[in-house]
């Protein structure tokens, strides 16, 4: 087994890996928390696909996808997280699937409470307001303090619970979008078990660059896609439910094509993506071959920090991510403090130095950059960034 923290550091090794996507000429894109590209390969198979099912149509679909291929494929995904394939059902993003497990909860009932904080994704914000005013229960929202800690995030949650006693259900982010804050799942959920509170989990920054067991972690919902970090075409998630609780999910909007025993009847029906899907079977054998989630974690975490330690003390510029490593992945975001225009400073960042970022707001703590280094970044990229950041506060 390779020490993955020591190959992190390995830029011929990795330089391998990022010769195998294709890269168009302009800005050093660090902004590649929106999706991550697929590899040349996956490319020219997602073509293949394309081709073999325009010109096979139905006839292979009906015979040969519906009968086996989508059964294999979902078994891989299932393996994927460890877990039986029962367990999974495709969808076309994490959103979606978040969206049908949160509409389809059905142990709500009027003056019951549901809870999100100020880092979570838009639209499970949204899902849970529309969820509130369907089902006449009271939405709890709470703000986490900056700087956040282990303690702190645990903290803010337990007296959440403690003071509203009507919770029963909240949505819990596994690694936030704005701030790349990776939330302490594990304690979190007993906690909310603790109170009779379920969890639904929003997975998707997490599955491919983090290690995680989601027995262990008391998870029974989550949502994902394979998009971001496993290296994917765009259109394909899936949800998964703990065995047990199925029952406590109603099927999607009536769905019937399948018996209410079985989790596809809690997604949306429709035809999806099949050229994309008869990818991942080399989507998922490519991404075993880099080491996995494992590798990959340690390899962008490692380009996380080269920048972070750089600047971190620095005047003029507030980290806005722990350093604390369970509470951290690739994801990290930034505000200049002397200067009030973050979008400006993105801006610059594009036109002075050729590096892409994002502005990211929402969060209590105020509007931030979003970096993030790819399979493709190098440390000479992360140097430049350095520099820039150093320069611009």
């Amino acid at each position: 087994m390779p020490d993955n923290t020591l190959r992190a550091r390995d830029e011929l090794f990795w330089q391998t890996f990022a010769d195998r996507y294709a890269v168009e000429p302009g800005p050093i894109n660090l902004e590649n928390g929106y999706f991550g590209r697929m590899s040349r390969t996956v490319v020219e198979e997602y073509q293949h696909n394309i081709e073999l099912i325009n010109r096979s149509n139905s006839v292979h679909v009906r015979q040969r996808f519906e009968q086996s291929e989508s059964l294999q494929i979902r078994a891989q995904l299932a393996e994927l997280i460890s877990m039986p394939a029962e367990t999974v059902a495709l969808t076309r993003n994490a959103t979606e699937g978040l969206q049908s497990l949160i509409r389809n909860y059905n142990l709500l009932k009027p003056g019951d409470q549901v809870l999100i904080c100020d880092l979570e994704y838009d639209t499970v914000k949204g899902a849970m307001r529309w969820l509130a005013h369907h089902r006449g229960v009271e939405l709890i929202e709470i703000e986490h303090a900056h700087p956040a800690s282990f303690d702190s995030l645990l903290a803010t949650y337990r007296e959440a619970f403690e003071r509203y006693p009507k919770l029963k259900l909240m949505a819990l982010t596994h690694v936030t979008h704005r701030t790349g804050l990776v939330m302490p799942v594990k304690a979190i959920a007993a906690a909310a078990r603790e109170h009779g509170i379920d969890v639904i989990l929003d997975g998707a920054h997490a599955l491919g660059q983090l290690e995680f067991n989601l027995d262990d972690l008391g998870i029974a919902f989550a949502g994902y896609n394979l998009h971001k970090w496993i290296g994917a075409p765009l259109t394909l998630g899936f949800i998964y439910i703990a065995p047990h609780r199925l029952a406590d999910i109603d099927p999607d909007m009536g769905e019937m094509h399948f018996p209410l025993t079985d989790i596809r009847a809690r997604t949306s029906y429709s035809t999806p993506n099949i050229p994309a899907l008869r990818t991942l079977p080399l989507v998922l054998e490519e991404h075993h071959a880099m080491g996995g989630a494992a590798a990959k974690g340690a390899r962008l975490n490692y380009l996380r920090n080269l920048w972070v330690s750089a600047v971190r003390d620095l005047p003029g510029i507030d980290v806005m991510t722990p350093d604390d490593p369970r509470l951290y992945c690739c994801i990290t975001s930034l505000r200049f403090t002397r200067h009030d225009d973050q979008q400006l400073m993105v801006e610059r960042l594009l036109n002075e130095y050729n590096l892409f970022t994002v502005m990211r707001s929402g969060a209590a703590s105020g509007p931030c950059i979003r970096i993030t280094p790819g399979l493709t970044t190098t440390a000479a990229d992360i140097e430049l960034l350095t520099r820039a950041l150093t320069e611009l506060r």
